[in-house]
């Protein structure tokens, strides 16, 4: 891939806000974020629960519309697009694995991965399908149906599917957060190896420090603002490190 689709920019996001309306009034979640992640780059969005994390994720992948402000995805203005617009834009370039998996229920691991292939019109979906369970080490798994799978078969079956279309960015809520360790940093490996020889722009929302460490930015989100702050992420860890101690004091 050259240098000129590398460095151009994957996301750009200039004075992004959100507001929901709550029984206690309208609630501000985003405040005045702004954002530019190149093509190729990896970036983990760390923070607390509540703090904006996933709602910010929807948002850059076009799965919310913000109450102000602009997202450009591969250098197109989501705010001129309509929602038929938007869900193809989504088909042709991006991809989201989500935290509780998401499989359809009533189809194989075999078929789940097909499924945005067959939608993008992608030719030998069945095929590319295998082979992509394959590389996540699940040949053997092909014709068994979500609740026959472990979480952390469930969760290789997402990101086979994630990549099979080999979307421009990819968006990841808490992609090990389902999973013991172990489970955890194989498929923080996979996701990792599939970005990079994908050149896949990858976004994911986490609380894994380590996970997160293996971005190549970390940015911190916090009563609905984003900050480059690594002192943040420290401090973070900080309190992480300080809890697990406690914890171990107790048990």
């Amino acid at each position: 891939m050259s240098n000129i689709v590398l460095n151009s920019s994957a996301i750009n996001v200039v004075n992004l806000e959100k507001t929901v309306t709550t029984q206690e009034g309208r609630l501000t979640i985003l405040k005045g974020i702004n954002l530019e992640v190149k093509q190729g780059e990896s970036v983990a969005i760390l923070g607390p629960s509540g703090s904006g994390k996933s709602t910010l994720l929807g948002l850059l992948a076009a799965l919310d519309t913000p109450t102000a402000g602009e997202i450009w995805l591969d250098g197109e203005a989501l705010s001129g697009l309509n929602e038929e617009q938007k869900a193809k834009l989504r088909k042709q370039k991006v991809s989201f694995i989500f935290q509780s998996f998401m499989l359809v229920d009533t189809l194989t691991a075999l078929e789940n991965v097909m499924l945005p292939a067959e939608l993008s019109g992608i030719n030998n979906a069945k095929e590319k399908a295998a082979a992509m369970l394959e590389r996540v080490g699940l040949s053997h798994r092909l014709n068994h149906l979500p609740k026959q799978l472990s979480g952390g078969e469930q969760q290789r079956v997402a990101i086979a599917r994630a990549f099979i279309c080999e979307p421009k960015v990819l968006f990841a809520d808490e992609p090990t957060g389902n999973l013991d360790a172990a489970n955890g940093h194989k498929i923080a490996d996979m996701l990792f190896e599939l970005n990079k020889e994908s050149h896949t722009t990858l976004i994911l929302v986490t609380h894994d420090l380590q996970l997160a460490k293996r971005c190549q930015r970390q940015l911190m989100m916090e009563n609905g603002h984003l900050s480059e702050d690594t002192t943040a992420v420290e401090v973070t860890e900080l309190r992480d490190d300080s809890a697990a101690l406690a914890d171990a004091k107790e048990a």
